[in-house]
């Protein structure tokens, strides 16, 4: 209890002094007329307070229609859905690939190569290709936002990939010898060895893809031309934003939350699992 106090108090603090700064930076900056990197503005930097403030403010002119945030968060539901389904397929293609590469060093030196290349294609040029390759093909339930998953599993597979073979190469030789020395076969061995070992690198791995995926589903959104997700908010917002900027920096925010959040299911996950591993056990 007292652990969770000083976080909360500690995430308070921070939240405090990034608001400061933020504030601070805008205040000092308009009054010196600085334009260097960029010019501040309302439009550029409006007050914090506005953007939040925005956030249960209508989302039409006029006052009326619904909030805000009813708005993002309903958008921001859709793109989870979309980032949840993504990251799962990249995690799962990730892991087996990483355990495949890792078992066989021939098969490494020729495909790793081939995934590293991958990830160097801009995502803005592979989500319009995907798009246009899978929609025809997936079901009815499936289209748009199926193509949109794979996307964003494409953002989440390599992490998962390199950290899984990292992890795997990791287990303590003395352990591997002696379950060698046991008959134990490879199966085995990956099980109750390299998998174990390897949960830490897998874990870490997952933090960044689950942050990955969230950002490839919005990606994934804007050639799709899905308008029930955060990309498609973006791009509204963002034909508004010289007259109307905090609606845009409001979605942004939602946008950061959802991040954040699978961030954290990730790591909630990892405390339950990895504390559980054998070797902690033991």
């Amino acid at each position: 209890m007292r652990r969770g106090v000083g976080r909360v108090v500690l995430f308070v603090l921070v939240l405090a002094v990034l608001w400061g700064l933020w504030e601070g930076y805008r205040w000092l900056w308009m009054r010196e007329a600085w334009t260097w990197p960029f010019v501040v503005d309302e439009t550029s930097m409006p007050h914090l307070h506005s953007i939040f403030q925005a956030l249960w403010s209508s989302a039409r002119p006029g006052g009326v229609g619904p909030r805000l945030i009813t708005i993002l968060f309903h958008s921001a539901l859709f793109t989870a859905k979309e980032a949840a389904v993504g990251f799962a397929l990249g995690a799962v293609l990730g892991f087996c690939l990483g355990a495949l590469l890792a078992h066989f060093r021939i098969l490494a030196r020729g495909f790793l190569p081939w995934v590293v290349a991958s990830q160097t294609v801009p995502i803005l040029v592979v989500a319009p290709m995907v798009v246009v390759w899978l929609n025809p093909k997936l079901p009815g339930r499936f289209q748009d936002w199926g193509a949109v998953a794979v996307i964003a599993a494409f953002l989440t597979f390599f992490p998962v990939t390199i950290n899984t073979i990292r992890g795997l190469h990791a287990a303590d030789r003395r352990a591997l010898e002696l379950m060698r020395s046991y008959a134990a076969g490879n199966w085995r061995i990956l099980w109750k060895l390299r998998f174990p070992a390897a949960l830490p690198y897998i874990f870490a791995a997952l933090k960044v893809s689950a942050t990955a995926s969230v950002v490839g589903a919005i990606i994934g959104e804007l050639p799709s031309s899905i308008q029930d997700g955060l990309g498609g908010q973006i791009i509204n917002y963002s034909q508004y934003y010289t007259t109307q900027p905090t609606g845009l920096w409001a979605t942004n925010v939602i946008a950061a939350a959802l991040g954040i959040t699978f961030f954290l299911i990730i790591l909630v996950a990892e405390k339950l699992v990895v504390r559980r591993a054998p070797e902690n056990v033991a």
